[in-house]
């Protein structure tokens, strides 16, 4: 169901763009990285003239990204969607940890990285019984992990920082939605409303909209 367009909402068109209507601010976001390559923190940077309503383009063929130029009906665009339509608490497992509960849903990942580092990742971090600055580490990894698949438990609630609805354009990534901003499908079906979520912007990813870290092949 279309929401009022002076509410943030996103709606992905049968074979074509996404549909942003609210006001919802549009902002660059890039990814710095190490020497080692391990990725550390989300740099902001420009952002888009506010508008009522946008179009951003899901095929990656547009010549105005992030916005929809009408390409992907030259490109001969399918946008056939397959992602999860059931709640994340469905599918999550629990990594582990004492005060602290990282879970993990791999069907959301699009490998941004944040999750590892040269010496270990957050797995074996949490199978390993971690002490309390391990603990902190974890979850410093799931505050950057921008498709929700890594969230955080404490004392059996849910922890998640204080996001502002925004439609973030990751260079050479995804579409980083935050805030909650509710998303339909083009079949109709709503996407579960998380705080964070990636949507796929190449036009390759096999759980669209959703990116699966598909673009890591191809050039945004």
């Amino acid at each position: 169901m279309t929401e009022p367009q002076d509410k943030p909402h996103i709606a992905v068109t049968e074979d074509g763009p996404y549909e942003l209507t609210g006001s919802v601010p549009v902002v660059h976001y890039s990814k710095q990285s190490s020497d080692a390559g391990e990725a550390l923190v989300w740099l902001p940077g420009e952002q888009e003239k506010l508008r009522k309503k946008a179009m951003l383009c899901r095929c990656g063929h547009s010549n105005k990204k992030p916005f929809c130029d009408g390409s992907h009906a030259d490109a001969g665009f399918t946008g056939e969607e397959t992602a999860p339509t059931d709640d994340y608490d469905d599918r999550a497992k629990a990594l582990g940890g004492s005060a602290l509960l990282v879970r993990d849903d791999r069907s959301l990942c699009e490998h941004a990285g944040f999750c590892g580092n040269e010496s270990s990742d957050i797995w074996s971090m949490m199978d390993d019984e971690p002490d309390g600055a391990t603990e902190a580490l974890a979850a410093g990894m799931v505050a950057r992990c921008p498709s929700g698949a890594l969230t955080l438990q404490v004392a059996g609630e849910l922890v998640e920082q204080r996001l502002p609805r925004e439609v973030r354009v990751v260079d050479d990534g995804p579409l980083w939605i935050t805030g909650g901003i509710p998303v339909d499908r083009a079949d109709g079906k709503p996407l579960e409303t998380r705080n964070r979520m990636t949507l796929c912007r190449c036009g390759l990813s096999e759980s669209k909209p959703l990116c699966d870290g598909s673009h890591a092949s191809d050039s945004q």
